[in-house]
């Protein structure tokens, strides 16, 4: 019972919400049921005809009333006539309900997309402000299919579900009133027949209900394979584990096949006994009207009007009976889709602080951290001040809390204790924006996107020309290489600009960050991943770009943080050292034997 009332406040409520989300789009809804309720009087009319030709035109009865007041001159026609007259006269029934279908098909169609374009919008709009810790949370895949293909779940709520039900059920009723005033008995019938299919309904929904919400879970997690292998195909190609990627593919598509046959057989199933309710059904109507004929009550025109009523009536209750199983899926969806605009992001953006013009002056104080989802810290009371202007290396063992560092700066997440301040002011008291908009970063595996060279240099700064883009690729080294690109700066790089080698690659990052021309500049291991030749191009664009700047950059090697004025030494989350000297660094970054120490201040490389 508990369950029970769960599921009807949560479809209450997202009810509610629909209706809010989709109150710009009222007009165009109350348009489309108007066009679809518009049906019924037409299905109306569309036996009268058939009526008219059999009673006037084979019978002997005169043309019937509604028809001389509509045309009185129909009166004194020949059966050949009236039966020209029933034939135009059903043409331009035909010709009505075309035109009503074509502007409800197309009302509805720009009804619908334009609802599924307005909320998967709001969806990454609303992703994209979550925080990282979400996002290492949930994943990026299960995102995606909410925004994909949960999303469309709003157009076949409203325009294939809602719509049509409204337009079945006032069908139901005109043609209830029409049956009635023709025969109350088989009016009676379908009255009887309607509680029958409501209970077949809500008995297969709630089955229907569980079932797309465990397919959703598996679509989901079989995406996650699939994203995953494509995304790794070299490291699958390279390991030669193809066979086993398409293996654990096969296994959870197989489960999701298992359950939707499952779901099929229940809905065939309802199916059936929809068909077999409604056939009990026309079959009472037929004895009851022929009984009705060889007693005289109804003539034979009206005989056969009637059960083209019933069977009008009877696809309402069908439409009905159907709509509101399968709609089960799309509420499934929606509800899903709606749960992520519910995630709240974890960062507070609620400060106030705006500055055009930052000095630069840096503050850790007693700053802890850890993840959500972990048991132990990965920061420890880490208290530092870094004047402005001054460039800070970043070493330590792996696992040591570097990147965790510079990612509390960027305000990719809160410390769990302590504070950090910029200039004196806590970053929680900046608005996140004009927060982000002080920094550069360049990583390890630069960020790239499936654009030109040009377009990657300009991503921080959309609006920049020409020119200034040119000028960062200068100061970057990198504008030699993309001249002899075939298209020069509008070459397309690829995916995650596959077309490039790491270290043109790390340039363009670098040029990136010399056109954003922040105040702060965040170097994490920029030439790890680059031969000796790359690592000497990088390293002179680098320390061109750290001039004038506040830099941090993260380092495995302490031929990397030579240049720096500072040296940040870390170990197991916690500051051990803040020095100007690199030799004590590198003492204090190994275990203190001689023979490491040695190598230590030798410079090489470091020992994990």
């Amino acid at each position: 019972m508990r369950n029970e009332l769960e599921i009807r406040a949560n479809d209450h409520l997202l009810w509610r919400r629909l209706a809010k989300f989709a109150r710009p789009k009222w007009p165009h809804l109350a348009g489309i049921v108007v066009l679809s309720v518009f049906a019924t009087p037409l299905a109306i009319l569309v036996p009268l005809p058939l009526k008219i030709a059999v009673d006037s035109v084979l019978g002997k009865r005169a043309v019937p009333d509604w028809l001389v007041r509509l045309a009185p001159w129909s009166a004194t026609l020949s059966k050949t006539s009236v039966l020209a007259l029933a034939a135009g006269l059903l043409l331009a029934i035909s010709i009505l309900m075309s035109a009503q279908s074509l502007a409800s098909w197309l009302l509805q169609t720009y009804t619908g997309e334009k609802l599924v374009h307005d909320l998967r919008g709001l969806l990454l709009w609303h992703s994209q402000r979550l925080s990282l810790a979400f996002h290492d949370r949930r994943g990026s895949n299960d995102t995606s299919y909410r925004i994909q293909y949960d999303a469309p779940a709003i157009q076949g709520i409203l325009i294939q579900g809602l719509v049509p039900l409204i337009s079945a059920v006032v069908g139901f009723c005109a043609m209830l009133y029409v049956t009635t005033r023709i025969s109350w008995p088989l009016a009676t019938i379908a009255l009887i027949l309607s509680p029958v299919l409501f209970l077949l309904a809500r008995h297969s929904s709630r089955k229907v209900r569980v079932g797309h919400d465990e397919i959703r879970e598996l679509d989901s997690s079989a995406m996650l394979v699939l994203n995953e292998a494509l995304a790794s195909v070299r490291a699958v190609k390279a390991f030669g584990q193809e066979g086993f990627e398409d293996d654990l593919f096969r296994r959870k598509s197989r489960v999701r096949m298992s359950e939707q046959v499952r779901l099929a057989f229940i809905q065939a199933t309802f199916h059936v006994l929809i068909g077999l309710t409604i056939a009990i059904g026309t079959a009472a109507a037929l004895f009851v009207g022929v009984s009705q004929v060889q007693a005289g009550t109804i003539t034979v025109g009206e005989f056969l009007l009637v059960m083209a009523y019933m069977a009008q009536l009877y696809e309402p209750l069908r439409m009905i009976s159907t709509k509101i199983p399968e709609l089960q899926s799309s509420i499934v969806s929606a509800q899903r889709a709606f749960a992520l605009l519910d995630e709240v992001p974890e960062l507070g953006d609620s400060g106030t602080t705006k500055g055009s013009v930052v000095r630069g002056d840096i503050t850790f104080e007693s700053v802890s951290f850890q993840y959500a989802a972990s048991v132990r810290r990965v920061l420890h009371d880490v208290t530092f001040a870094i004047p402005a202007g001054k460039r800070v290396g970043i070493i330590g063992p792996s696992g040591s809390g570097k990147s965790t560092l510079v990612n509390l700066l960027t305000r990719f997440y809160d410390p769990t204790e302590g504070r950090i301040r910029l200039d004196g002011i806590d970053l929680r008291n900046y608005k996140l924006a004009d927060l982000r908009s002080y920094f550069s970063i360049v990583l390890q595996d630069p960020m790239l996107f499936s654009t030109t060279i040009a377009g990657n240099i300009a991503y921080g700064r959309p609006n920049a020309s020409r020119s200034e883009v040119i000028q960062a690729a200068k100061l970057a080294n990198a504008d030699d290489f993309i001249r002899i690109l075939p298209l020069g700066y509008d070459t397309p790089i690829g995916d995650k600009g596959v077309r490039l080698s790491g270290g043109e690659r790390q340039r363009i990052a670098l040029a990136r960050a010399f056109l954003k021309d922040a105040p702060f500049l965040i170097l994490d291991e920029p030439t790890s991943a680059v031969d000796i030749r790359a690592e000497s191009v990088i390293m002179d664009a680098t320390r061109k770009l750290m001039e004038h700047r506040t830099t941090f950059m993260i380092a495995h090697r302490l031929s990397t943080v030579q240049a720096c004025d500072l040296i940040l030494v870390l170990k197991a989350g916690r500051l051990v050292l803040l020095t100007s000297d690199l030799s004590e660094a590198a003492t204090h970054l190994v275990d203190k034997t001689p023979e490491q120490a040695t190598i230590a201040r030798a410079g090489l490389e470091l020992v994990h």
